[in-house]
């Protein structure tokens, strides 16, 4: 056998033997390649060196079995008495000679019940292994109700929970829970694959109970049991079983068991996920008595959409979100320090305009009744006027001013920009006591600043997903250069609000060498003379239009031009390749 290197991926402590081998590999023409190691993590990969070789050679100790015993306690105490130079304890961490293994301190008994020792796992809290619910393997049902009765703490993170899956182990919970243990559990309504009875079985045992009611982004698939023990002997379970009886008995699942033995860094990690997850507001308490019709509601959404009675669509569709309600807790704790002009950035399509209205309902009910809310297009004035109806609960909620709409009263007006911009004079600045600007970033803009140095509401709110402007003004001067609540593209993709996307650039090889640039961007004008006709281009887009999409037929996608010209040559190129499609531009109507 030879000795030489092979080739291939290393982590690898350099020792004497191995400066050899590499020696010899650079000899041959090889390229090796070394670092220092960390100086956080050398302490650690010292150790488990040591661990490996002084496993090797307590094995390799040649002596009687009676001995052999003794030997390999002495020659570990030679290795301990080697590391007592940097210990406060000399002689304490030296093994008893009888090389025994502490297995349980209990407390003590009384005279009618006696101390008991805890039953135990059937795998050593010091060992990590795979569970396949095999056969011949340990089932993780079993297993799981093993760990519950040493247990001092439990958390499960588990997106399905049924009936039959709690009924397997409601038993050692239930002794659990009436000694003192302490559990928490999140679940979901993802597919309605949880079970109402479930959960009110585990709150009923004494359970803390949290649900993630989001479906629509998948935010919980995650299974995991967590058991601790105030010993320190913590283990996980992490893997595909739910709480469900197949699952546990003889479905064909994959589970690891790790312990805080021989993989603290992944129970470590385990905790403070799901501690992070617990004190997220995306995941709500349960009590049975008063969230039972909601949770109910929400599991037959998802099994039969559409089924769901009114009253409990209604509420599920009109509560603002949790991180909208953080927003909204943002505003008020402004407002509770002296500030009454705020901004608001958050990102296109996490509901802005949605939080505006939940806030309103708050302070309409504080006794600031008349509202103006700005925005620059008749949509988006139609949108906000709807959702302020839905979140009111009133349908004839707010008068428009654009257009031929006049507002009559001037309570409630939801108007553009322009249409105020022309009346501004016969306005009165005191005439709102809230106003909401929508795209607050164009507040730098003639017809915005004349409005905002106009009017005196006693709030203000602005809402973007921009606030830096291309010409470096800023819009933070409207606000004491403050702002309440700052979401920003990436952390609402992070946090699963948005539909995530991955960006592909196609190479296309045209020439813009020669297409005019000015104030930040190519002239329209020039750039779509070279892209209109481009076929070569064009058939290279519809090639990678192919390559990503699992059926190009059932997509609906929106395409971006230059230009009406080069919008028109791109759909005449799509149809032609049998994808349908056509070119929109300023001139038609929604």
């Amino acid at each position: 056998m030879t000795d030489d290197l092979l080739p291939g991926l290393y982590e690898s402590l350099i020792t004497e033997a191995l400066r050899a081998r590499m020696e010899r590999a650079k000899e041959q023409g090889w390229l090796v390649e070394w670092k220092s190691i960390d100086d956080e993590a050398l302490a650690a990969v010292l150790a488990r060196h040591i661990h490996d070789r002084a496993r090797q050679r307590f094995d390799a100790i040649p002596v009687s079995v009676g001995d052999r015993r003794r030997a390999q306690v002495e020659l570990a105490n030679r290795v301990l008495e080697s590391l007592v130079e940097y210990s406060a304890n000399d002689d304490g961490d030296r093994v008893d000679l009888a090389a025994q293994l502490l297995l349980d301190v209990a407390s003590r008994g009384t005279g009618d019940k006696p101390a008991q020792a805890r039953l135990r796992p059937g795998i050593s809290v010091r060992d990590s292994v795979l569970l396949t619910n095999g056969h011949r393997d340990l089932q993780i049902g079993g297993q799981v109700a093993l760990e519950i009765q040493s247990a001092d703490r439990i958390d499960l993170l588990c997106a399905f929970v049924r009936f039959a899956g709690v009924r397997m182990i409601r038993k050692e919970l239930q002794e659990f829970l009436l000694r003192g243990g302490q559990m928490r559990v999140i679940a979901s309504v993802y597919t309605g694959s949880t079970e109402k009875r479930a959960l009110d079985e585990l709150a009923g045992l004494g359970a803390k109970v949290k649900i993630s009611y989001e479906t629509s982004q998948t935010r919980l698939h995650a299974k995991a049991w967590l058991f601790e023990r105030n010993s320190g002997f913590h283990t996980t379970y992490v893997g595909s079983s739910n709480l469900t009886h197949s699952a546990l008995l003889d479905g064909l699942e994959w589970n690891v068991r790790a312990t805080a033995v021989d993989n603290p860094a992944i129970v470590s990690r385990v905790t403070a996920t799901f501690e992070q997850y617990w004190h997220q507001p995306e995941f709500e308490s349960y009590d049975p008595h008063v969230d039972g019709e909601r949770l109910q509601a929400a599991l037959d959404a998802e099994n039969r959409p559409g089924a769901v009675p009114a009253p409990y669509r209604l509420r599920l569709d009109v509560a603002p979100k949790p991180f909208q309600l953080e927003i909204l807790e943002a505003l008020s704790a402004e407002r509770q320090r002296g500030h009454f002009r705020n901004l608001v950035v958050a990102p296109t399509g996490t509901g802005k305009t949605w939080v505006s209205a939940f806030d309103y309902r708050r302070l309409r009910a504080a006794g600031h009744e008349r509202l103006l809310f700005v925005a620059h297009r008749n949509e988006i004035l139609q949108q906000s006027q709807a959702v302020f109806r839905l979140v009111l609960d009133d349908d004839s909620f707010g008068e428009r001013f654009i257009g031929g709409d006049r507002p009559i009263r001037w309570n409630h007006v939801f108007a553009s920009i322009q249409s105020l911009h022309r009346y501004i004079d016969h306005l009165d600045p005191g005439q709102f006591d809230v106003v909401i600007v929508d795209e607050f970033h164009h507040a730098e803009a003639e017809t915005y600043l004349k409005l905002l140095e106009h009017l005196t509401p006693r709030v203000l709110v602005g809402l973007t997903a921009t606030p830096e402007r291309a010409d470096g003004k800023s819009v933070y001067r409207w606000f004491d250069e403050r702002t309440a609540s700052d979401m920003r593209l990436w952390e609402a993709l992070d946090d699963g609000l948005l539909c995530p996307f991955h960006y592909l650039g196609v190479s296309d090889d045209t020439d813009l060498r020669q297409v005019g640039f000015h104030r930040g961007k190519y002239v329209t004008a020039e750039l779509e003379g070279v892209l209109t006709g481009d076929h070569v281009r064009a058939r290279r887009i519809l090639d990678a239009v192919h390559e990503w999409i699992l059926d190009p037929h059932k997509m609906r996608a929106l395409g971006f031009c230059v230009g009406v010209r080069h919008a028109e040559f791109m759909a005449r190129e799509f149809s032609a390749a049998g994808l349908p499609a056509v070119a929109l531009d300023g001139s038609h109507t929604p």
